[in-house]
């Protein structure tokens, strides 16, 4: 049993996936496994996956038989991890070397049940995302959300049943938001640990999607009202812009 257990789904990123399983296989620290959903009901890749993969003893592979998208992609890889903690990962999002080895130490001296790092953002050019707090709280996400999802470690005991709704962007908030609410804090490692490969064909550049999500995040899944969904819609997207400027 691996101590680590990392959940990528994937779908239609075949340039990037080598190199994002490479960056995990090379880890400094050894004791995980990686649970790849893939989520793609065009089977080419699978094949290329496999390929590059050779029988690797520490990958398992889930074929999902339809499109369930990414954030449900991870309810299923979490069901099927057997890891104390949970690490999350984007089919196009690397890892640095010691990346496994530095937050997992720091995640156990401090026993901290959910952690994050800062990150690289890669559009063209370069960009370090560095978080303002050492910690954040479930007030501070529902107006601002500076965690990166394929920054994220968390204590599989903090995990609730289905922890990603089905959403095609703001998954994560959500997510964060279910875990922050029981009083479980989010500390930061201040260090850039990963690289986000952005796309204006991902999901998360869409901003209407991204707008209707978000409204989603407040009032379907926190129950909010119009007026109150509104309103923290429009600070979080504020901080957002803030951030990016």
């Amino acid at each position: 049993m691996a101590l680590v257990s990392i959940i990528i789904p994937y779908f239609g990123k075949k340039s990037f996936i080598q190199k994002t399983l490479t960056s995990v296989l090379n880890q400094t620290f050894q004791d995980f496994e990686i649970i790849l959903i893939y989520d793609d009901e065009n089977k080419d890749d699978l094949a290329y996956i496999k390929k590059i993969l050779n029988e690797n003893s520490k990958v398992k592979i889930i074929d999902n038989k339809r499109n369930l998208g990414a954030g449900l992609s991870r309810n299923l890889g979490i069901k099927k991890s057997s890891g104390s903690i949970i690490a999350f990962l984007d089919a196009d999002d690397y890892w640095v070397p010691e990346r496994l080895e530095k937050q997992i130490n720091f995640m156990m001296e401090k026993n901290y049940k959910f952690t994050f790092c800062n990150y690289k953002k890669k559009n063209g050019k370069e960009i370090n995302v560095f978080s303002k707090k050492s910690k954040v709280s479930y007030k501070d996400l529902l107006t601002d959300c500076e965690i990166g999802l394929s920054t994220v470690f968390l204590n599989k005991t903090e995990i609730v049943e289905n922890l990603f709704p089905p959403l095609k962007t703001k998954e994560d908030l959500t997510a964060w938001l279910k875990i922050t609410k029981k009083q479980v804090y989010a500390y930061n490692f201040p260090e850039c640990l990963v690289e986000w490969n952005y796309s204006k064909k991902s999901l998360s550049s869409n901003l209407f999607q991204k707008i209707l999500d978000g409204f989603r995040v407040y009032n379907t899944y926190l129950k909010f009202n119009f007026l109150k969904s509104l309103y923290y819609l429009l600070l979080l997207s504020f901080n957002s812009i803030k951030r990016k400027i």
